[in-house]
């Protein structure tokens, strides 16, 4: 019989990936995703962010995403109006997947 750490190990890779890409404002990351991509021009050409963090969450089907975005645009705003902006922007985009997340960071 195999002691449980054998049979961890033993285990075959999860059947997905998460795959994480931290992209500058200012440079254009190619390794994104086309959905990765466009939601960080959509996000880079309304927001100017100092930070900008897109990543498909679900393994590579396009169908849920995590965003951090840092950006002047936020300042003085509540979390709810900040999502909100966020949301607004990317709305033609929401239309076609099942979850989102964001992390806003004023500067």
């Amino acid at each position: 019989m195999l002691s449980l750490a054998a049979r961890r190990l033993a285990r075959p890779p999860p059947s997905h990936v998460v795959r994480a890409f931290t992209a500058s404002a200012a440079r254009c990351t190619p390794s994104l995703s086309d959905g990765e991509q466009t939601i960080h021009d959509k996000l880079t050409a309304k927001f100017a962010p100092s930070q900008l963090k897109v990543q498909d969450v679900s393994g590579g089907c396009g169908s849920f995403y995590a965003i951090t975005i840092a950006s002047e645009a936020f300042s003085g705003l509540s979390i709810v109006k900040q999502h909100k902006l966020v949301t607004e922007t990317l709305k033609q985009e929401i239309e076609g997947i099942h979850g989102l997340q964001i992390k806003t960071i004023p500067q």
